[in-house]
């Protein structure tokens, strides 16, 4: 199997912060605009109806316009937008000027979905989501490449360079060959599911082989884009990383069991290993992430810090940390940083204070 090189470090939200909807989105703003202050190269928000402890957001599109008015250039992601969910050409128009206002800094990562009961409130059935997924994917394929849609109308403006930064979310061997036959990115979650037969399996023992079904189906000469997904949370104190992370964890637990793993009163290292959270100082971070055996097959390496959503200002040091401490560690070297943007969109007379130089 050939590894591809880390290449690029994103920050990733579930938009979870633990109060009112504008203030997660104002919050989540803000931790964008940092991670573009310190150089990383993406920041990827995620699509969820309905429930506020799943995910904050409904409109990721709507949400990422706002937050490209605030930040010059990261590069711009939905991980993932539930395309069955969706009508397809709606999408790929609010994509398509999304991306012509972003100056071309839209990632587009889709998925077939999650919770079942989005399907009904929808119209849908949730066991038909493989066969909607397809038949849209290429529909929003057919309206950025310009051709002719369903009556004859093409999509205006038409936006075919949009199809090289379609990103597939997959679960399974077969998802990562249909995305690598399309030539598109393969996004590898922190929410791979265990098998019955392998409860306990490491992250590597089941994204491994879909790492290597998707190298080997990718046309030739195409570059591999594989995004690996992990719950990272960074702290100066490795007792306060614990604590946060433990408050978090069980908190999520609550709200959310999780069929045949730990209840929230499990001792807190078998939650850390049995919800695949690397958690501690930047050593201890940079040491279980070396670990992890699929992130030396990855291109991009994209944090967030959900399931333990520790407070706001303790998102922000851990963005910092990452983008100064870990990630370098692993390879990774910031881009250029940038000079923050002013409401109005011109940059602050303060923006020295926010820029940062790795070695």
């Amino acid at each position: 199997m050939t590894t591809p090189t880390l290449q690029r470090l994103g920050c990733f939200t579930r938009v979870l912060d633990n109060t009112s909807a504008a203030e997660r989105y104002r919050l989540a703003a803000e931790q964008i605009a940092q991670a573009e202050a310190l150089g990383f190269d993406t920041a990827w928000v995620a699509q969820h109806h309905f429930h506020e402890a799943e995910g904050g957001l409904p409109s990721p599109l709507v949400f990422l316009a706002s937050v490209a008015a605030k930040t010059r250039r990261i590069r711009l992601g939905t991980g993932i937008v539930t395309l069955p969910l969706e009508n397809a050409v709606r999408v790929a128009e609010d994509a398509v000027v999304l991306d012509l206002l972003t100056g071309g800094r839209l990632e587009f990562g889709v998925g077939t979905g999650g919770t079942p009961s989005s399907f009904t409130a929808f119209g849908l059935h949730s066991d038909q989501r493989a066969e909607v997924f397809a038949r849209h994917l290429a529909l929003l394929r057919d309206a950025w490449a310009g051709r002719p849609l369903p009556g004859g109308d093409r999509l205006y403006p038409s936006s075919p360079q949009l199809l090289d930064r379609v990103w597939q979310a997959s679960f399974s061997v077969a998802g990562a060959e249909r995305a690598a036959r399309a030539g598109d990115g393969l996004m590898l979650s922190r929410t791979q599911p265990r098998t019955p037969e392998a409860p306990h399996a490491r992250l590597a023992d089941i994204q491994l082989p879909i790492v290597e079904a998707y190298l080997s189906a990718l046309p030739a000469g195409r570059a591999p884009r594989i995004a690996g997904s992990r719950s990272v949370f960074v702290a100066d104190d490795r007792a306060l990383a614990r604590r946060l992370a433990e408050e978090g964890l069980r908190r999520g637990l609550v709200r959310q069991p999780v069929p045949g793993g730990p209840g929230a009163d499990a001792p807190l290292d078998l939650l850390i290993a049995r919800q695949d959270v690397h958690v501690g100082t930047p050593a201890d971070v940079i040491a279980s992430l070396r670990a992890d055996r699929t992130l030396a097959h990855v291109t991009d390496l994209v944090c967030q810090v959900h399931p333990m959503d520790p407070p706001h200002r303790h998102i922000l040091r851990s963005i910092e940390l990452i983008a100064t401490e870990v990630a370098p560690a692993l390879g990774w070297r910031a881009a250029a940083p940038v000079a923050a943007k002013t409401a109005a969109g011109a940059p602050s007379s303060s923006s020295s204070e926010l820029q940062t130089t790795i070695a």
